[in-house]
């Protein structure tokens, strides 16, 4: 089994990078590989609404100017797919929105392609605005049909400066927690 992740953040090894780790550290220890892509730094456009994905039915949006098709193909081939976010005026960063828009129209379009995997919500915030970052991503999950497991709190990690993330006891617990049940959900789905 695999769990890919997306980190939509512009720090490649930022308080959003950190919540990750955590959560692949215990799917680590149940066996699941885990492959990281940074979102954030790479030229993304957003949806064009051209709606060609839906004519095409390929699999692929039909803008080959970025890699966003290259990460659309490792979210279809892997079990599981991680979308962390850092808060930026209380939504995900622009990236990342990208790849929901983008992804969220080519996986319906083709024939829900996303569904039944098993996906989780991964947020760094400062201060407020996470839950409807958390929202977001998993309003994307949900118009899949993907399976999205639950953990003791939302999956939100508190800090601003690099490394902050992990003073915040609560919010490592329940990115541990979140990594336990993913795979729990896993092995009950695919295994």
């Amino acid at each position: 089994m695999k769990v890919i992740a997306i980190n939509g953040s512009p720090r490649k090894n930022g308080n959003t990078y950190d919540l990750i780790n955590l959560v692949f550290d215990e799917l680590h220890k149940e066996g699941i590989e885990t492959e990281l892509i940074q979102l954030g730094g790479k030229q993304v456009r957003g949806c064009m609404a051209c709606m060609k994905c839906f004519q095409n039915a390929d699999q692929q949006c039909v803008n080959k100017t970025d890699e966003i098709n290259e990460i659309i193909e490792k979210m279809r081939d892997a079990d599981g797919i991680i979308l962390g976010s850092p808060t930026y005026f209380a939504n995900v960063s622009a990236e990342m929105k990208a790849l929901i828009d983008r992804a969220g129209l080519v996986g319906i379009a083709n024939n829900h392609m996303f569904k039944r995997k098993v996906g989780a919500a991964v947020v760094a915030v400062r201060r407020g605005g996470s839950v409807d970052v958390f929202n977001s991503i998993n309003h994307f999950f949900f118009l899949n049909q993907v399976v999205v497991p639950g953990s003791s709190y939302w999956n939100i990690g508190f800090g601003m400066d690099k490394g902050e993330t992990k003073n915040d006891a609560e919010g490592i617990q329940t990115m541990k927690n979140l990594g336990c049940n993913m795979a729990w959900t896993l092995k009950k789905l695919h295994g």
